[in-house]
């Protein structure tokens, strides 16, 4: 057995000795009684003030988590949301009876009915409202208390506060958001409207001319209708028919040949039969019956989309051959035209050769002159060229007219203007045929058309080719591109050796001012003096040139604006001196094979001409009349010079006829010649 511990006699309770290190027993008793007690106390308190308000102390009455609680909880987590997580935390410690006392509504406890449950939500509920509204009744702490009640199941006023503030925040960071919107789309809007305004608005298609109910929208609401009628008629055949209904389809059968036979080839609600009403109501009726005994949404769907992809196939198709045939009418020569040219060369070449000759010779070369040049099979274009030219000259006796036409036209264009002089201009017609230097050995042009490939692709016709599979290509076989009096423009020099400076005019312009102020512009050392057509990115050079060919890619840029032929001012000094007719020759040659440019003379012109064109002012020139019907009536009347380009000439049918006017004025309809072969405004 152990001992028990023997107490030193030094330690004597009243005993004590000289020289030894024994506490004094008042020292003892004064530790025990005042400071133990004092450190216990304070002690006590420190820990207290140390513990946060919303943390609980260690030694409560809570009964302490098991382990499988703990890890319970712990899976628990990861599956709630944030608001029941903080829901939980702010009331008690975690523990699956606090968990359970918080339940979503959603959430089912197993081994609980339904109406347990449910009683259990709706108290707690019901004890969190109550102490909202009923503070002073509630377990919410007071701040001067430092203390918190642990099953407080609501939040606090300052929470509440705080979320208030949030909210406020939301929806005021919600508006901001809605007028960011606003004022972006509003933006977006003006944008488009302003780019809209640069961009040429022409509809090409829609002419007034041929539809006049375009200007009122609800001028064809009943053709509308009875077209809608008739379409929703057929749907309903299909379907009478492949569910053995005969008697509904024979009444449909019946009511649609009638509404066809009422419509016929109206396109306005003006040009309908009186009887149009009553034809509607028949197949109205007849349609309710069918939708009663036939209706399928699923079948009515898809014979709806097949009637639709049958309907789109017909329109490109039509497309097409509109735009054969209106390309094919826009080279052709009207029967009216080719009436007075055949009159005109018979009568011509009637007069004694010595009557033949035109006045004021010794004008041909005068460089003092304004020099015109003019090339045309068109003798009535080309008249309107030179009557509008002289009546709106300042001072007619210095105009110079060079007219050149081929060998079929040369005794029309002669005569013509042997019967109708330019009051005191001048005026000479050529033949181009006799012009012996212009060959094949000085000439790409006509070096190529003699190749067999040439031929081939601009004559031979292949039998199976279509109306619509020949209009991409009937384009690009236009007369004109091969006819030397286009591609004449590029030898101005040649053909005018002793003129300074000539203005190239084409055969589909009206002239409306006088035109001497063009001879006073300076080009600033070019060559050509244009109005460019370029817009924000239409009519520039990638559009007539192929810049997938090194040679086009590395010596022109694609931005480079483009300009128009039609009016043109020439400095033929200058055109000698950097050699034109040369750099024509060189991309000509290059183009042999057309993979340079498909057509025409204006990309070899753009390339030629590339640096050398100064750009003239817009009023000098305005394009379109022959394919734009928006262009704004101010323009035309205060420009220089108004142009027909496109396929809509002014004197064929398919002019518009609210540019019309622009060119008839000029032409005497009372004419003998003009008389006779029927032509008219």
């Amino acid at each position: 057995m152990p001992q028990p511990r023997r107490i030193p006699s030094g330690y004597g309770y009243g005993r004590s000795r000289i020289g030894s290190s024994a506490i004094p027993p008042y020292l003892l008793l004064l530790f025990l009684f005042v400071l133990a007690p004092s450190l216990f106390l304070l002690g006590r308190n420190g820990v207290h003030a140390r513990i946060h308000p919303d943390e609980k102390p260690a030694n409560d009455n809570r009964k302490t988590m098991d382990w499988r609680e703990k890890l319970a909880i712990k899976h628990l987590k990861s599956s709630l949301t944030k608001e029941v997580v903080e829901s939980i935390r702010d009331s008690e410690p975690w523990s699956l009876d606090n968990f359970r006392k918080h339940l979503p509504v959603s959430w089912k406890i197993d081994g609980v009915d339904d109406a347990q449950q449910n009683s259990s939500t709706d108290a707690n509920a019901k004890n969190a409202h109550d102490k909202l509204d009923n503070p002073e009744d509630s377990d919410v702490p007071r701040l001067p208390k430092d203390a918190f009640d642990e099953s407080q199941d609501v939040d606090t006023r300052m929470k509440v506060a705080r979320r208030k503030l949030r909210e406020i925040r939301r929806d005021k960071r919600a508006t901001e958001l809605l007028r960011q919107d606003d004022e972006a789309l509003v933006k977006l809007e003006n944008a488009a409207i302003e780019r809209s305004k640069a961009v040429d608005s022409a509809v090409l298609g829609k002419y007034s001319i041929w539809r006049k109910e375009n200007e009122n929208e609800n001028s064809d609401t009943t053709v509308r209708l009875m077209r809608d009628q008739m379409i929703m008629a057929r749907v309903y055949l299909a379907l009478a028919k492949s569910s053995n209904k005969n008697s509904i389809y024979q009444e449909l059968q019946t009511r649609l040949k009638e509404s066809q036979r009422t419509l016929g080839e109206a396109t306005m609600d003006a040009d309908l039969h009186h009887s149009a009403p009553e034809k509607i109501k028949a197949m109205g009726q007849v349609l309710s019956k069918a939708k009663e005994e036939l209706y399928d949404c699923k079948a009515i769907t898809q014979r709806l989309r097949a009637m639709l992809q049958s309907a789109d196939e017909q329109v490109r198709s039509l497309k097409k051959q509109s735009t054969f045939l209106s390309q094919l009418a826009a080279k052709t020569i009207p029967n009216g035209i080719h009436c007075l040219s055949m009159r005109l060369t018979i009568d011509y070449y009637l007069l004694l050769i010595e009557k033949r000759q035109f006045p004021k010779s010794e004008n041909l070369e005068n460089p003092e002159l304004y020099h015109y040049a003019l090339f045309s099979d068109n003798v009535l274009a080309a008249s309107v060229v030179v009557n509008s030219t002289i009546m709106n000259a300042k001072e007619p006796e210095k105009h110079v007219f060079h007219l050149v036409t081929d060998k079929l036209n040369f005794g029309a264009m002669n005569m013509w203007f042997l019967l109708n002089p330019p009051g005191e201009a001048t005026i000479h017609v050529e033949n181009v045929d006799d012009f012996k230097w212009l060959n094949s050995s000085n000439c790409p042009v006509l070096r190529q058309l003699e190749s067999a490939a040439m031929k081939e692709y601009y004559f031979k016709s292949d039998p199976k080719t279509t109306l619509s599979a020949g209009s991409s290509n009937l384009k690009y076989r236009n007369p004109k591109y091969l006819s030397m009096l286009n591609h004449l423009r590029f030898y101005l020099p040649q053909v005018y050796p002793k003129l300074d400076k000539i203005l190239f005019l084409d055969d589909d312009i009206v002239v409306q001012k006088d035109l001497t102020g063009l001879w006073e512009v300076d080009l600033n050392g070019n060559v050509n003096g244009a109005v460019e057509t370029c817009g924000e990115s239409f009519h520039r050079f990638d559009k007539y040139l192929n810049f997938s060919n090194p040679h086009i890619a590395r010596n022109f840029d694609p931005n480079a604006c483009g300009w128009a032929y039609g009016m043109n001012i020439f400095d033929l000094k200058e055109w000698k001196k950097k050699d034109i007719t040369g750099i024509y020759h060189k991309w000509q040659n290059m183009n042999e094979d057309r993979v340079l440019w498909k057509l025409g003379t204006l990309p070899p012109g753009l390339l030629t001409f590339y640096k050398l064109t100064h750009p003239l002012d817009k009023s000098w020139h305005v394009l379109g009349l022959g394919y734009n019907p928006s262009i704004d009536r101010s323009d035309i009347d205060n420009a220089a010079v108004i142009h027909y380009n496109g396929n809509m000439k002014p004197w064929l049918e398919l002019a518009m006829t609210k540019y019309r006017p622009y060119w008839t004025k000029y032409i005497k309809y009372d004419h003998p010649y003009i008389r006779a072969c029927n032509l008219s405004e």
